[in-house]
Order: C-alpha cells, then structure tokens, then sequence
C-alpha cells in the first residue's frame, strides 16, 4: 500500500551547519581474500538530509511540528527544496535540460535528471525520478524547438508530462517562401504548435525535421522556414504535431525532493520565546 503524501514543502529556513547527502544502494561482498564483489542494484541516488531549526516558538510549531504531526511521524512524505539541487539545470530551466524517461511512446514522459558532467560508466549516469515538480516552471521541448503550453500538461504530483493528442495531415502543397506555406486542407493546427515534416516528393530538403507554425489559414500552416531555394514540390508529405521515431522529448523545471522524517523531532527549549530542534533526518522516497 503506498503511504499518503502531503503536497506541502517543509519550510527551508534551516540553520546554517545543516546538510544533505546522497547514497547509492550497493551490495558489496567481500572473500575471506578481501577481494570485494560490488553489484550496483539501481543508479538512482537517494538523498538523505540532516537539519537544524532554531525559531519562534509559534512560527515553529507551524511551519514544522504541524507538518510533524499531521505526517504521523515517519509515515507520510512531503516536499523537500534542497537549495544546492532544486532544477535541472545548474543555470536557468529550459526545455532542454534533460532527456525525459519514455512511459508510453509519443505519449507519456517522466521528468528526471541525470547527474554527473565527466566520462560515466557504460551502465550511464545517475539518474533521479523528479516526481514533484514545482507548478509553472516546467518546459518541455522536441529536438531544438520548445512547445507550447498547449501541446503538453504535467501532472506536478508525479512529474509525468502528457503530450496532447497527436494531429497529423496530408501536405497537398507547399509554396517556395521566406516562410513556408504549407497546403494541409481543413485542419485543427494552431500557431506556435510544432509539427514534424516528412514523405514529400520534389522539396525534400524540407523532410524530417520539425518546424513551428508561425501562422495558420483555413487550409494552410506557415512555417518557420524559408523554402526559396529548395526543390520544387510533387507531391505526397505528412505535417503531424507527434513525436517521430528518433526524435527525443526533452524537459526541465524546478523541483522538490519527496521525503519523509527519518527520526524523532526532539523539541528544544532554546529560549522563553523560541524553540529549536537538531539532526532531524530526512530520507528520500525514491518511489511513491
């Protein structure tokens, strides 16, 4: 039975002197030799973090014995900001950040984030499942262009991206122009949505690559490339808004870690108006 989870952010104001670290589940048997046998059972770090409070006595009991108590404890998890690692990327958060796990192909992706910049081992870089990203700051991007609001939603409880439903048409017609226009017949294409261009006969330079639509008419989508030079269209061709085979869903945000306490708040009268609490531990929930 998965244990509840309460979508609420433990406060970050923690005391300086705090700290986190990550730990990876290895099994390592050693011979009477001492030759050591190391089996990596998963690459997902789980992040384990040690904190301090010192406050007001009422802002205390708000802010961190409430969520205590309502957590039952050690049973529920929360939301944890870890201020040395809380987007996926080291700069600002782009739709690129990221190559976003595979759920159900063309469909459903998982946020995550991959960690290690040097040479990794064959087996890959560590990887951690981002299962609660923070609302509006999450992008998500196919190979170099970033969709629009409307071709995507994210579930901000499981970090899952949902790709609107794919919409796809035959190419009758493309014009040569600094913008290309494109003939698809009656159509639900909107401006800024990004389609995939492939199968057309004559301008081939135009196949297989995805272009944003800049404009939309009742038969025709204009694209964000300038066909002038290329061959001169035949026939036959496919717009569609879906992922392609080869393509990669991309993604990025902010995000809080899912965690529950790892041990016993121990309430500290540090003064008449204050109270502090030491080494309280926090452990990551790597699945929910």
């Amino acid at each position: 039975m998965t244990a509840p989870f309460l979508e609420e952010r433990l406060t970050h104001a923690v005391r300086y002197g705090s700290s986190w670290g990550d730990e990876f589940q290895v099994e390592i048997t050693q011979t009477a030799g001492g030759q050591e046998y190391r089996r990596l059972v998963h690459p997902i770090p789980k992040r384990y973090f040690n904190i301090a409070y010192v406050m007001e006595t009422d802002a205390f009991g708000a802010q961190v014995l409430d969520l205590y108590q309502r957590a039952h404890g050690m049973y529920a998890g929360f939301r944890v900001r870890a201020e040395d690692d809380y987007k996926t990327n080291a700069a600002a958060v782009t739709a690129f950040d990221q190559d976003l796990d595979v759920v159900t192909a063309a469909s459903v992706y998982q946020l995550v984030k991959h960690y290690g910049i040097g040479t990794p081992l064959s087996i890959g870089r560590p990887v951690r499942t981002i299962f609660k990203p923070v609302a509006g700051t999450v992008k998500v991007g196919i190979g170099a262009l970033e969709l629009n609001a409307a071709m995507w939603t994210v579930d901000t409880t499981t970090g899952l991206v949902t790709l609107a439903a794919n919409k796809t048409r035959a190419i009758t017609g493309i014009a040569k122009a600094s913008q290309a226009i494109v003939t698809v017949g009656t159509h639900t294409f909107t401006t800024n949505d990004c389609v995939y261009v492939k199968d057309v006969a004559g301008m081939t330079q135009i196949n297989n690559q995805r272009f944003q639509i800049v404009s939309v008419g009742a038969t025709t989508i204009t694209l964000n490339v300038n066909s002038t030079t290329f061959g001169t269209y035949t026939g036959s061709g496919t717009a569609s808004t879906a992922p392609q085979t080869g393509e990669v869903v991309k993604g990025g945000c902010e995000f809080d870690i899912p965690c529950r306490f790892n041990s016993r708040l121990q309430i500290e009268y540090a003064d008449k108006g204050a109270r502090a609490a030491q080494n309280i531990e926090l452990v990551e929930l790597i699945t929910l």
